[in-house]
């Protein structure tokens, strides 16, 4: 094998093994610090954390999201979108790019989620998947889809699930290689005007089982406080963000017990 090969071979079992192959990663520096317990909020990232969430952000806005993965370049995730109302729903675009030159991974998703009343909202995006390994290993592109429920009870309490990728489809056809499919479940709870806690527990085809539980509070109008905790392995972040109304601004970190930091940091500005 050739020497300059293995930094190759060595990235690529970096991010199939912390990641695993086109693994659904949540986006969004509000989501990163509450430790990705997502799928129940309804706001911009809504667009690749649960898309039903879409149907009840009603302004058009565009985003950008970045999270330097252990503090290592090369792990380093770039996504961004655009949420498009329409009606009684929105559509919405996703880009994300994840790696480097040598290694790397791409989605493009396109989507649109609708209202049915005030209690339940249903989001659907088709995906493309693309993997790109150099020194003449190939690319491979794979087209899925996720769907996602969100169900406002009353103005307290949101139920949301969301399914990536139920077809399981195959990357490989050495070892019958598949994209893992990921189902997740939660809820969220607004106490006040200033305190929500999120939970959800993350199944996909490879792991067992995650629980994820965040706590979001807001200091004051501009201003809020966000933690987290989730398993498998442990984990925990915390961050901040500011809102000054058409411009929103999310830091975050996420720390892993073994890996070390993940600073992640979103920019959301709404077109009103």
């Amino acid at each position: 094998m050739k020497p300059k090969i293995y930094p190759v071979l060595f990235w690529c079992f970096c991010s199939l093994s912390l990641t695993a192959a086109h693994n659904n990663v949540s986006e969004g520096g509000r989501s990163a610090a509450m430790a990705h317990a997502s799928v129940a909020l309804t706001d911009f990232w809504s667009l690749q954390n649960n898309q039903a969430g879409l149907a009840y952000y009603d302004h058009f806005a565009a985003g950008f999201y970045y999270e330097n993965r252990y503090l290592v370049k090369n792990l380093s995730l770039n996504a961004g979108g655009v949420v498009i109302p329409a009606g009684a729903g929105a559509f919405a675009l996703n880009i994300s790019y994840f790696g480097y030159s040598k290694y790397n991974e791409s989605k493009i998703g396109i989507a649109y989620a609708r209202s049915f009343g005030k209690v339940l909202a249903v989001g659907l995006q088709l995906d493309y998947l693309g993997t790109s390994i150099a020194e003449g290993y190939g690319k491979k592109g794979l087209v899925t889809f996720e769907l996602g429920l969100l169900s406002k009870i009353n103005k307290h309490l949101t139920i949301g699930a969301h399914v990536f990728n139920p077809v399981n489809v195959k990357l490989s056809e050495y070892a019958d290689e598949r994209i893992p499919a990921e189902l997740r479940i939660g809820a969220s709870y607004v106490f006040d005007e200033n305190i929500l806690v999120s939970v959800e527990v993350e199944k996909d085809t490879e792991f067992d089982p995650v629980v994820k539980m965040g706590l979001e509070y807001r200091i004051v109008k501009q201003v809020y406080l966000r933690g987290g905790v989730a398993g498998g392995p442990f984990t925990y972040s915390f961050g901040f963000g500011l809102d000054f109304d058409k411009l929103k601004i999310d830091f975050s970190s996420s720390v892993h017990q073994v890996l070390g930091y993940s600073p992640q940091v979103s920019v959301i500005y709404n077109f009103k």
